[in-house]
């Protein structure tokens, strides 16, 4: 099976003799690549030599054929093929733990994804997982990864559950390889790389699926290299995912890292130089962003006291105008009060005038009452006489032709006094009619003025004795067309009876002239008084109308006051919002005053750290216990002082930094409080 890497024989290198030939052969300009070809010599060396003890190893195990084997010579070369590759990958990943140990040790900060060495590490790593993969087919093709093992410590080890889950919320991931990258940079970064392969070494009938049975995870190379990564838990690294391609990177080795360069002396002078650098950079970092918050904490209390400003002139301007509108108000007041004065006057003027008119329809009620009651008195002379001419048409029944003529004179007289009562009638019926139209536009005036005014209602109230009133005069006029009709029966019986006393029925006849006449002067007495009280009510018409302006006005001027109450309300609602908005600036302001006094505290406090550097401490600052192998050093990024694993084991957000950091036990509730303190 083809790896990505290429195995080194020892007969294809060149010879020390050979190499200083070809470099005096070499111009100068040549002459700087020696170091690394003495370099590149002795790898191979020490490649051979653990490639010479792999076989001496295998011999004694038995998995290199002897003379006297029955396996073939093909099996054997396989055999003796992954043996190589399983030990050169072994001494490729020693030899890449042990630099990556160095250089971080050297550099004594935390590593990022783009250092060097530990790129080379995961690119090893990688090639030690894939070694002895099975393929697995499937329907899109063949899937050969490294991430389908790994899957496997989610199921043996919960606490590989994080991982797991975080690696498949990442959508930039879209491939296997990138998975499992990505899986390994997290496993790193936990320090518990070593436990979880450790966990999958221990159930090797699980990585029997994946893995052929020759394979390096499968041999004791795999424990091997487990037992080499617990040395990777000195180490802190830094990754971020975001933002890299982990999908299509190509693992290649790069083996000028791992070819050893001469030292000089300056070496550790350089280191020194290093760490101050480290130093100052970090303490410049942290100024800056310290700087930044601080600029920007200053421009907003600029826009603030600008806003602020703005808000006091616009809360001048609005009292301002509540002040004008207030005096307005008073004026409308004022103006309103002198309208109700001049209504309340013309009301009482109407009231007097509907007074004096109702004095004066009671009168000519009256003298009306009167002409009937003499009416009426007529009658019942009639009635006597008409009992008495009864008696005397007994006697006189001779006469009858003569009285037949008579007879057919009265009865023209009759239909014309029929005609006249027929157009008293009609008059009668005009006036009714009057009367509830009158009846009729005095409610409609009541309805729109019952809410204002008392008058109307008194009004009402004589409007409906005056319908009385002609209710009881229809009720006389019903009475005496009765009589006529009772006077007309009998004025039918007294044609067959009468016959005689002609002169007397003459005489009687031009009194009934006489009378007829009476009564027609009293019907233009009457039409007379009918035609005042016409132009009355017209009068009366135009005081309502002249009300109902009135009332328009003041249904306008309440609209306006409505208006205005509105406006004003609407301006206080205004004027409370500005209020909170002012008390809400100025719990602001407060804010970031505080703010700005805990980032100078910030500033002050750390002027005074510096940071220490592993050769200075060799005991824990808070619990005072001495640094080994198992309890390694780790340094707080906010104080800068040196503590172990258990005393600065929280994490925190840094303004330095954007992601949580390592901080210590008192760093860590001193940030809290102040983070407390700011928030309330």
């Amino acid at each position: 099976k083809e790896e990505d890497f290429e195995v080194i024989d020892k007969n294809q290198l060149p010879d020390a003799a050979e190499l200083r030939n070809e470099e005096k052969a070499k111009p100068e300009e040549a002459r700087w690549s020696a170091p690394i070809l003495s370099l590149a010599k002795k790898a191979s060396e020490n490649l051979a030599l653990s490639y010479g003890s792999a076989l001496k190893s295998a011999s004694l195990v038995g998995l290199v054929s002897k003379p006297g084997s029955s396996d073939s010579p093909a099996k054997t070369n396989t055999r003796c093929h992954t043996m190589e590759e399983r030990a050169n990958l072994m001494n490729m990943m020693k030899l890449s733990i042990k630099i990556l140990i160095q250089s971080a040790l050297s550099l004594g900060r935390t590593l990022d994804s783009d250092f060097p060495p530990l790129q080379q590490f995961f690119v090893v790593l990688e090639h030690c997982l894939k070694h002895g993969l099975k393929v697995k087919k499937t329907f899109i093709g063949q899937n050969k990864s490294f991430f389908g093992p790994l899957e496997l410590v989610e199921k043996l080890c919960p606490e590989a559950s994080d991982i797991a889950t975080s690696v498949k919320n990442l959508p930039e991931l879209k491939t296997a390889v990138g998975r499992g990258r990505a899986w390994l940079y997290l496993a790193l970064m936990q320090k518990k790389l070593a436990d979880y392969l450790k966990v999958l070494l221990d159930h090797k009938h699980l990585l029997s699926e994946f893995y052929e049975p020759d394979a390096l995870m499968m041999e004791e190379e795999g424990a091997v290299i487990v037992g080499l990564l617990v040395g990777l838990n000195v180490i802190d690294a830094n990754l971020c995912l975001k933002g890299e391609d982990l999908d299509s990177q190509v693992g290649v080795i790069d083996f000028s890292l791992y070819l050893k360069e001469t030292q000089d002396s300056d070496g550790k002078q350089d280191g020194g130089i290093t760490a101050v650098l480290d130093q100052k950079h970090y303490v410049e970092e942290l100024n800056r962003h310290l700087s930044c918050t601080v600029a920007d904490l200053q421009n907003k209390i600029d826009c603030l006291e600008k806003t602020n400003s703005k808000l006091q002139e616009e809360l001048a301007a609005a009292t301002d105008r509540i002040g004008s509108l207030q005096e307005e108000q008073q004026q409308l007041k004022q103006q309103n009060e002198l309208i109700r004065e001049r209504s309340e006057k013309s009301v009482e003027v109407t009231k007097e005038d509907t007074k004096v008119e109702l004095d004066t329809y009671k009168q000519s009620r009256q003298g009306l009452d009167e002409m009937y009651s003499d009416v009426w008195k007529q009658l019942k002379e009639e009635k006597k006489i008409r009992l008495e001419l009864e008696k005397e048409l007994e006697l006189q029944i001779g006469m009858k032709t003569e009285m037949e003529i008579a007879m057919k004179l009265l009865e023209k007289d009759t239909h014309e006094k029929q005609d006249t009562l027929v157009a008293l009638r009609q008059q009668l019926e005009e006036v009714k009619a009057i009367n509830l139209q009158m009846f009729h536009k005095s409610q409609n005036a009541e309805c729109s003025l019952q809410q204002k005014t008392e008058a109307i209602s008194s009004f009402e109230g004589k409007t409906n004795e005056m319908m009385s009133s002609m209710k009881q005069m229809e009720e006389r006029l019903q009475q005496a067309e009765k009589a006529r009709q009772a006077a007309e029966e009998r004025c039918s019986k007294m044609k067959q009876e009468l016959t005689g006393r002609l002169d007397l029925c003459r005489q009687q006849m031009a009194q009934l002239d006489s009378k007829c006449s009476t009564l027609e002067k009293e019907l233009k007495s009457e039409k007379e008084q009918r035609q005042t009280l016409q132009k009355e009510l017209h009068q009366e018409k135009d005081a309502t109308t002249l009300l109902k302006t009135e009332l328009q006005q003041m249904e306008g001027l309440k609209k306006e006051l409505r208006k205005l109450q509105d406006e004003k309300q609407q301006l206080k609602k205004v004027h409370e919002e500005q209020e909170q908005a002012l008390q809400e600036m100025g719990l602001h302001l407060s804010q970031s005053k505080l703010k700005m006094e805990d980032i100078k505290e910030v500033n002050k406090a750390l002027k005074g750290h510096t940071w220490l550097k592993d050769d200075e401490a060799t005991h824990c600052k808070q619990c005072k216990k001495e640094f080994s192998i198992s309890r390694r050093k780790h340094h707080c990024r906010n104080c800068g002082d040196i503590f172990c694993n258990t005393c600065s084991s929280n994490e925190l957000a840094l303004p330095s930094y954007p992601k949580p950091v390592r901080v210590c036990d008192n760093c860590h509730t001193l940030l809290l409080q102040q983070c407390s303190s700011n928030s309330s």
